[in-house]
């Protein structure tokens, strides 16, 4: 088609999309007008509908008309309502969109057609039978206890495993550890070059231990290949070189120092001794294993951890020596003591125990001994701070001889029920975060707060600036019985906390004669001088594991060796771990045996025999040599 054009000659034309004509008396935008190819100059002329629906040639001035995106081909466009149609529409253009709506319509029934005769022709699935329904929950804690989790004895990868021959190689070389199962003598020291350590050490940097002369530092697993190839634990040099590390110090409470001081002050043999105590019943894997997951499996920061604890329950707090081996009966005598300072330690002592500030009793649903903490029953200043320190200790080294293997970790239920300003005290709070961070790494399977008021939002602020993340994502806030029932089973749950467990904490005195096992030192004697063999073989067991990786034999030996240590602590406990709580009322049985429902079991028995029973009280040390049966009667 062509533009004539009076003052123009005929030039070719094509649409103008969106194309604006203004003309004096209106302004009209469309798609379907028709335009020169060439560039619109003043004085064109080109073709517009006015407002009165007439074609007509108006002449174009430059600001006025604008368009883009021509096309090659016109189109008419239909009139508005009102309109006369456009010259310029035909009746080929209906007759097209009349056959593409009737070719859009055939293509989409035939489609449509198309897929239902294909779903017509798949086979069809039977349905699947309905799942079984679970078990319930006061069944879990069983269920849940019989998996071993990752990182433990029994469920560790190739480099797990690794870490462990590892770090174990480093414990043999500071103990002094010789291959025949001797240990160094008593004069001589681990580490000759700890003295210098202090002025070596910055605030941020850490030191890297055990590294060799020539100043390259290893990585782990060309450490422990070259260990369990050329080198041997008798081989280890006596003395240790140290050289800084390049990473930063994450050294939170001092422990490098700790380190230090404990290899240059302390002999190989004490500080295996209190190694070896502080393994008790449990695997000697699972202690050290502890160590290695609170640093992320960094072999020299868990030894300078494991190094430090030692360093603190035979030098600091005396876990061993003192807390656990005197008890609440020497604390029970101190309160009759004319030593004011020993009968104020011991009154506070107890009078924490009596009032049931805090008891540890049932489990939660993956079998963890749960540590009820009643925070109302705390008033700051009631009680010395050496008191709270030590009452601290002594319930979380009870709350471990509660722990069932393959359980190694606890729950703590905070009760904040009454809770209000005279009951907050911060010295107490940073002393037990302290204890779960630095000395009893990852025992702490998870922390509830329960109906913790509105005031306890500042301070849990406060409090949560101390935490490691590892241990504040373990804490979790709960305000009713059914929030608590996603850790605890409602059977469980106290009904002070709106639970189904039906059972109060009443205090029970220690009994007179009840740690008459302990003066028998000869026996005490014997029974540890067996239990040093047993430690023997299992260092001796370890050092060809580490000679040995891959020996199956190997593994199986030190795994029966550790059972063994287990049954033979149980034996020797009596001699070294003065009763409690617990042991009295039969919670904690011989051979390590948890039942925190004795009571209950033996009114039930005393039923069943057709005779009626009190309630008994029995010192397990007054009655260890009396042979009982089954249907004994309490």
């Amino acid at each position: 088609m062509r533009l004539a054009s009076p003052s123009l000659p005929s030039r070719p034309c094509r649409l103008l999309s969106s194309l604006r004509v203004s003309t004096p008396t209106s302004t009209w935008t469309s798609t379907s007008l028709f335009a020169c190819r060439a560039r619109f100059q003043p004085g064109d002329h080109v073709f517009s509908v006015s407002t009165a629906a007439t074609p007509r040639c108006t002449r174009a001035s430059g600001p006025q008309l604008t368009g883009q995106s021509l096309r090659s081909k016109a189109r008419p466009q239909r009139p508005f309502p009102g309109q006369a149609r456009s010259p310029y529409s035909t009746r080929a253009s209906s007759a097209l969109s009349k056959h593409f709506l009737s070719l859009f319509t055939t293509f989409g029934l035939g489609l449509g057609l198309g897929f239902s005769l294909l779903y017509s022709l798949q086979p069809k699935k039977k349905a699947s039978p309905p799942k079984a329904v679970d078990e319930p929950l006061e069944q879990a804690p069983e269920i849940m206890a019989a998996a071993i989790a990752p990182g433990r004895p029994g469920n560790l990868t190739p480099e797990q495993e690794a870490k462990l021959r590892q770090i174990w190689q480093l414990i043999f070389q500071v103990c002094g550890v010789s291959p025949d199962g001797g240990s160094a003598s008593a004069d001589s020291r681990p580490v000759a070059a700890a003295e210098a350590a202090p002025e070596a050490k910055g605030k941020k940097s850490r030191m890297s231990f055990f590294s060799r002369s020539k100043g390259k530092k290893d990585s782990d697993a060309d450490s422990v290949a070259e260990s369990t190839t050329s080198a041997t634990p008798s081989a280890a040099p006596s003395t240790i070189s140290l050289a800084p590390a390049k990473d930063g110090d994450d050294d939170k409470y001092g422990q490098t120092k700790h380190f230090y001081d404990t290899l240059a002050s302390q002999t190989p043999e004490s500080i295996r001794h209190t190694i070896w105590s502080m393994v008790k019943h449990d695997h000697p894997d699972a202690l050290v294993l502890r160590f290695l997951r609170a640093r992320k499996w960094d072999v020299e920061k868990a030894l300078v951890m494991l190094i430090s604890t030692m360093n603190w329950r035979a030098q600091g707090m005396k876990v061993d020596d003192d807390i656990m081996k005197n008890g609440e009966g020497a604390a029970l005598e101190a309160e009759n003591s004319s030593d004011p300072a020993a009968k104020k330690l011991g009154h506070d002592f107890l009078a924490q125990i009596r009032m049931g500030k805090s008891y540890i009793h049932g489990a939660d649903k993956e079998g963890r001994p749960i540590c009820f903490v009643n925070v109302r029953l705390h008033k700051q200043g009631e009680q010395a701070e050496e008191s709270l320190e030590r009452y601290t200790v002594y319930i979380i080294e009870t709350c471990r001889m509660l722990l069932q293997t393959p359980v190694d970790t606890a729950t703590i239920v905070f009760d904040m029920t009454g809770f209000s300003m005279a009951n907050m005290d911060y010295a107490p709070v940073k002393f037990m975060i302290k204890c779960f961070e630095a000395n009893y790494p990852e025992c702490l399977g998870a922390v509830l707060v329960h109906k913790s008021p509105w005031l306890f939002q500042g301070i849990w602020k406060v409090i949560r600036g101390w935490l490691d993340p590892v241990v504040a994502n373990k804490v979790h806030f709960t305000n009713n019985a059914k929030e608590m029932e996603s850790f605890i089973a409602r059977s469980q749950i106290p009904k002070g906390l709106d639970g189904d467990e039906d059972w109060e904490y009443t205090y029970v005195e220690a009994v007179p004669g009840e740690n008459d096992h302990m003066r028998d030192t000869a026996t005490r004697d014997r029974l540890l001088a067996a239990r040093e063999e047993l430690v023997k073989q299992y260092e001796n067991a370890t050092m060809h594991w580490i000679l040995n990786p891959d020996s199956a034999e190997a593994k199986d030996t030190r795994n029966a060796i550790a059972a063994k240590l287990r049954d033979d602590y149980w034996v020797v406990d009596p001699y070294l771990r003065a009763r409690s709580f617990y042991d009295r009322t039969g919670v904690l049985g011989p051979g390590g045996k948890v039942d925190f429902y004795p009571a209950k079991k033996r009114e039930e028995k005393a039923v069943s025999n057709g005779a009626t029973v009190a309630p008994v009280v029995v010192a397990p040390a007054a009655v260890s040599h009396v042979e009982t049966f089954d249907d004994d009667v309490d």
